[in-house]
């Protein structure tokens, strides 16, 4: 436990010393200039994208839920995907709402595990469909600023390394079927892997998977190019994309504070070695940072609700178990 306080302690530093040198080099009017230049236009856009994002994501979630076994309706999810969005975005770590939402579901539905596991394959689904997209997108459009990215990527090592990695875990799934008596860690390895495959891989469920997450994906694409526009680059969209896909990988790193630090840090880089200005990759970082958080206010509105749904649920309870202790109190007292 101490460990792990330690290292979420380091992340949030990490994605604070990332804020500050970038304030430091590139001054503070690349935040307040992103600040002033959001419009009401703006923002209602970002709720338009964020609702579409929200409810792909929150069927994605079903269908992995449901892949698993677990009872998930539509419109629970998306409240609870809203909820969760918000708490990522208020909170520091950038997790804790989806760590909320995998306890919640889970205890929900009878099964913590499993529900936590949902989480994990879902938002693990999410990455993996970003990965190979922002690999093809680097690989159809190549520039300068992409050019040692494009490099590494295909390098042979990392071909090598892939093929290694495959190969391994074929071998190790081969090796756990045939064995018998497994250890513990080797059961709970073959849990992972065949709800993995009921989850995301099933003839049902991975159709769905597959387009809600490219759906999201265009979501979040979209909602980085507006905020590049707002921030005021003129570039063609073609050319913003490679640069965006950057900023969005970035954001995968667990090195933020509520999502910021990565994103900010990679947007300015890529900008500015793309001739744009690492000031304007600052600027649109920081619209996208607001855009995202105001499109996920909809979560505090319902963590608002629930809490009060819940405060009228628990009140008549408090007052009758205080009903039964003052009529115990008082037969005791005749007696």
């Amino acid at each position: 436990m101490n460990r792990s306080r330690w290292a979420a302690w380091l992340r949030l530093l990490a994605g604070l010393a990332i804020l500050v040198a970038l304030v430091w080099h590139l001054g503070s009017a690349a935040f307040l200039d992103g600040l002033r230049r959001i419009d009401a236009g703006t923002l209602l856009a970002a709720l338009a994208i964020g609702a579409l994002t929200t409810v792909f994501s929150a069927w994605r979630w079903c269908l992995v839920a449901r892949g698993l076994g677990l009872r998930l309706p539509l419109g629970g999810a998306v409240a609870d995907y809203y909820r969760a969005l918000f708490l990522n975005a208020a909170l520091p770590g950038g997790v804790l709402g989806d760590v909320h939402r995998a306890v919640h579901h889970g205890r929900h539905s009878g099964d913590l595990g499993r529900g936590v596991r949902a989480v994990v394959l879902e938002r693990t689904a999410g990455q993996l469909v970003l990965l190979v997209a922002g690999t093809v997108v680097l690989l159809v459009r190549p520039s300068p600023v992409l050019a040692p990215v494009t490099r590494f990527l295909t390098s042979p090592a990392v071909a090598l390394t892939a093929a290694a990695a495959g190969v391994l875990l074929v071998a190790g799934a081969v090796l756990l079927r045939r064995r018998r008596g497994a250890s513990r860690a080797e059961r709970a390895l073959r849990t992972v892997l065949t709800e993995a495959r009921q989850g995301l891989l099933a003839r049902g469920v991975w159709p769905g998977v597959a387009l809600s997450s490219v759906v999201v994906l265009a979501g979040y694409l979209g909602m980085f190019v507006l905020a590049a526009r707002v921030a005021g680059a003129d570039a063609p969209t073609a050319e913003l994309v490679p640069l965006v896909v950057l900023a969005l990988l970035a954001m995968a790193l667990p090195l933020n504070v509520g999502g910021w630090g990565p994103r900010e840090g990679a947007a300015a880089w890529a900008f500015g070695a793309a001739g744009l200005g690492a000031a304007q990759g600052l600027t649109t970082a920081v619209v996208y940072g607001v855009l995202a958080f105001v499109a996920s206010l909809p979560g505090a509105g319902v963590l608002l609700v629930r809490r009060s749904a819940e405060r009228r649920t628990e009140r008549p309870q408090f007052e009758f178990e205080e009903r039964v202790l003052a009529e115990q109190g008082a037969s005791q007292r005749r007696a």
